[in-house]
C-alpha cells in the first residue's frame, strides 16, 4: 500500500502546477518525507569549491549547465548523510552537447549488443548524461541511451559479479520522457538493495548493489563539460535540472 501511495504522489507531482504542487507537498509530508530542496536556493547542499555559480537555482529548480569551474569534484552533494531511505526526485535534460555520442545497446543480460565480428554496435546519437549519486558510492544513471535511465553502471560492468546480479542492474524497460520533459524517480534503498520506480514503472527491482550498505550523502552528477579544443560542451554533458526532492529515512 505504501508503494502505491508513493507512486501516486509521483504522478501528482509529475503534472506540475501550483495546485498539484501544493497537494503533492501535503501528501509527501503526510507520508513522513522531508523536503531536500526548498525551491529557492541551495540551502542543505554542498556546492563544489570554485564552481562559480554553474550549479544554481533558476525558476524554482536546481539547474546545471555542465560548466563547473571547480578543480576537483564537480558534483552537487547533500550536506546530510543517509543510510536506508526512500527518495523522490524529478529531473529532466534541457538539451545536448555539441556533437553526437556513441550509444551502445545494453541487453537484458547487461552485455552489449555486438555485430557478427564481436564488435560493440555503437550508433551515434545526441546524448546528455548525469546521475543520482547514492550514499557517496552508488549511482543510478540518467542518460539518453536506449536502455533508459536508472541503470546501475558500476554493478552492470563489474565482471566479477554473478550474471544475475549484473542483469538486475539493467532497467526492465525504458521509461524516460523525451528530452525537455520531466521524469520522476522513486528510489528505495535498504542496506545494499535498491529499487527504482521511474515514472510509475519499476525499472530496477530489489537489485543488489555491493558496497551500498553504508551511510553517505545524496548527490547529482556532473558529466562531460567543455571540450578544450572546441570551447564547446562535449557530448554526454550534464545539461540537467532537478526539482521536488523528498526523502524519508527508514
Amino acid at each position: 500500500m505504501k508503494n502505491i501511495k508513493i507512486i501516486l504522489v509521483g504522478f501528482l507531482l509529475f503534472i506540475f502546477s501550483a495546485a498539484s504542487f501544493a497537494q503533492g507537498k501535503a501528501l509527501f509530508e503526510a507520508e513522513g518525507f522531508t523536503e531536500l530542496f526548498n525551491g529557492k536556493d541551495l540551502t542543505g547542499w554542498k556546492t563544489p569549491d570554485g564552481d562559480n555559480g554553474h550549479w544554481s537555482v533558476i525558476d524554482g529548480v536546481i539547474d546545471y549547465d555542465a560548466r563547473s569551474e571547480a578543480s576537483g569534484d564537480k558534483n552537487l552533494w547533500s550536506e546530510k548523510e543517509y543510510k536506508d531511505f526512500k527518495l523522490h526526485v524529478e529531473w529532466r535534460f534541457k538539451g545536448y552537447g555539441d556533437h553526437l555520442f556513441p550509444l551502445p545497446t545494453i541487453l537484458p543480460s547487461g552485455e552489449y549488443l555486438r555485430d557478427e565480428n564481436g564488435q560493440i554496435v555503437e550508433p551515434l546519437g545526441p546524448n546528455s548524461d548525469s546521475g543520482i549519486l547514492l550514499k557517496g558510492v552508488g549511482q543510478a544513471n540518467l542518460w539518453c541511451w536506449s536502455v533508459g535511465s536508472g541503470e546501475l553502471w558500476s554493478v552492470r560492468n563489474d565482471q566479477s559479479l554473478p550474471a544475475e546480479v549484473r542483469a538486475a542492474a539493467v532497467p526492465k524497460e525504458n521509461a524516460d520522457q523525451p528530452v525537455g520533459q520531466w521524469n520522476a524517480f522513486d528510489i528505495t534503498i535498504v542496506g545494499d538493495r535498491i529499487t527504482t520506480v521511474h515514472n510509475g514503472i519499476t525499472v530496477i527491482d530489489n537489485a543488489l548493489y555491493p558496497g551500498l550498505d553504508k551511510t553517505g550523502p545524496i548527490g547529482f552528477q556532473h558529466h562531460g563539460g567543455i571540450n578544450p579544443k572546441t570551447g564547446k560542451l562535449q557530448g554526454a554533458s550534464s545539461l540537467v535540472q532537478f526539482r521536488n526532492i523528498w526523502i524519508k529515512e527508514l
